[in-house]
C-alpha cells in the first residue's frame, strides 16, 4: 500500500499469479521457499523469525534467505532431506564431519 502497487504489480514481481499471492495474504497458503529471498528483499525484513542463536535456526535462516529447499541444502553437505529436517527440528545432531562443513557454510553467509 505504501507502494502504490497493485496487487497485480506486486504479483508480477514474485512472477505467481493474483490468485497466489491473495492466499499468501489470507493465510490461505504459505509461499514456497524458492520466493522468500525475493519477499526479503521486497519487504527490507524478513517476515520469518529463527533464532540463529542455535545450529537449528542458524540453518533454517540459511535455507530461507537463500531460497533453496532441504533437498537442495542436503546435496550441499553429502546428506539426506530428511536429515536436514531433524537437524532444523533438534531431533538429531550432525556427525563431526558435517558439523565442520555446516560451519564452514554458515560462517561465509555471517561474513557476507
Amino acid at each position: 500500500m505504501d507502494l502504490k502497487l497493485f496487487q497485480s504489480d506486486v504479483a508480477k514481481i514474485f512472477r505467481v499469479s493474483t490468485d497466489c499471492l491473495t492466499y499468501w495474504e489470507n493465510n490461505r497458503s504459505n509461499p514456497q521457499i524458492i520466493f522468500y529471498p525475493k519477499i526479503i528483499e521486497f519487504l527490507g525484513y524478513s517476515p520469518l523469525y529463527f533464532d540463529e542463536t542455535t545450529l537449528c535456526g542458524q540453518i533454517k535462516a540459511y535455507r530461507y534467505k537463500k531460497g533453496i529447499t532441504s533437498t537442495k541444502f542436503g546435496n550441499l553437505l553429502k546428506v539426506d532431506a530428511s536429515t536436514v529436517t531433524e537437524w532444523e527440528n533438534g531431533t538429531r545432531v550432525p556427525a563431526p564431519k558435517h558439523l565442520l562443513k555446516l560451519e564452514i557454510l554458515l560462517d561465509k553467509v555471517n561474513k557476507s
